[in-house]
């Protein structure tokens, strides 16, 4: 057992490092916050992730109460090259909305997508890889640097889709643009910075815009971490600022289970909510080989290494070069041989 946590502590620092790949040998999951990370789950991986929540509001001006709950899932999938995400969102929710306008209050039961959207990430910046410092870990480790705050920047689109009659947003369009600016820092270890910039319902009756900042720990059993997390939004018909916390834990390296609660800061209407979730992905990434760069003087000597160390490909072309040409030495050596009168064709 303790082999297993010193083995989920090195690989959990490496991945709270700055992240010069996007493909991790440990799930990386938006939840259990909203925030969405900068980075891909990498090239050929298939991740599901889905909650349950349950939500009471309460509204004193329209004196209405809501009783929601329902799931909240993305299924996201590493297409192409590693910086590249193809994403499906959706909150799937129940709603009972209690009208107390009346003597004898009144019950209105509704269902419908309350978020439906299909769209690519696709990662612009990664910060460079810095010179690792060879007689301190700590210094690598657990000190802040200003320089670790330089993020990762991440760019999404997508599509919200709401076809039929939505009670949650009668008067919408059908089809309106979601666009996302995505910043990620990594620093002092085990600490990870989010923030999310986000235009939704563009080209609607009633765009959005929201922000969300996200600060995640990991603690000092490696299996565990925890989050904080602010979200604000505003629109002509509603604004709130939202604040969430909550912790997750790894089960393996492909599994995660998480728990989150909420609150909002008013009461047009009060907000109160917790969830579950779970996160999961099947993992088909291979490593792919980078040709590493040579110093004029190791030049001379390639011909004698072996060339599949470097690069397979390039290897095996210089491999077929090179017995070509001894192919060729060999054969004009043997037509400059002078012929033996004893030998006979058979």
């Amino acid at each position: 057992m303790k082999h297993l946590y010193l083995t989920l502590l090195i690989v959990l620092l490496a991945a709270s490092a700055p992240l010069y790949a996007q493909y991790t040998d440990i799930i990386n999951s938006n939840r259990p916050g909203r925030s969405v990370s900068a980075y891909a789950p990498g090239k050929n991986v298939y991740q599901g992730e889905m909650g349950f929540f349950y939500e009471r509001r309460k509204h004193d001006g329209l004196r209405t109460e809501n009783e929601q709950y329902g799931t909240d899932f993305a299924l996201r999938i590493g297409i192409l090259e590693e910086r590249l995400e193809l994403t499906w969102q959706g909150i799937y929710m129940w709603d009972n909305l209690t009208y107390n306008t009346s003597s004898t209050p009144y019950t209105v039961r509704q269902n419908n997508f309350y978020q439906n959207t299909i769209g690519a990430k696709y990662l612009i910046y990664e910060p460079k890889i810095k010179e690792p410092n060879l007689y301190s870990w700590r210094y690598d480790h657990t000190r802040f640097h200003l320089s670790d705050l330089i993020p990762a920047v991440s760019a999404y689109i997508g599509t919200n889709l709401f076809f039929g009659d939505n009670p949650f947003y009668p008067d919408e369009a059908p089809l309106s643009l979601k666009a996302m600016l995505i910043t990620q820092s990594h620093f002092a270890g085990s600490w990870v910075l989010t923030t999310n910039i986000i235009f939704d319902r563009l080209g609607g009756d009633d765009p959005l815009f929201s922000y969300i900042l996200t600060l995640t720990h990991s603690l000092p059993d490696p299996r565990y971490s925890v989050f904080l997390e602010h979200q604000g939004f505003k629109s002509d018909s509603y604004g709130d600022g939202i604040f969430r916390f909550g912790a997750a834990r790894l089960i393996n390296s492909h599994l995660q289970v998480d728990a989150s609660a909420g609150l909002n800061i008013k009461n047009t209407p009060s907000r109160l909510f917790a969830g579950l979730g779970v996160s999961y992905r099947l993992d088909y990434h291979e490593d792919e080989y980078v040709p590493v760069p040579l110093q004029e003087e190791d030049k001379d000597s390639l011909e004698e290494e072996t060339p599949e160390l470097i690069d397979h490909k390039a290897g095996r072309k210089m491999k077929f070069e090179k017995q070509n040409r001894k192919k060729k030495k060999n054969k004009k050596k043997k037509g400059n041989r002078k012929k033996n009168p004893f030998d006979v064709d058979l």
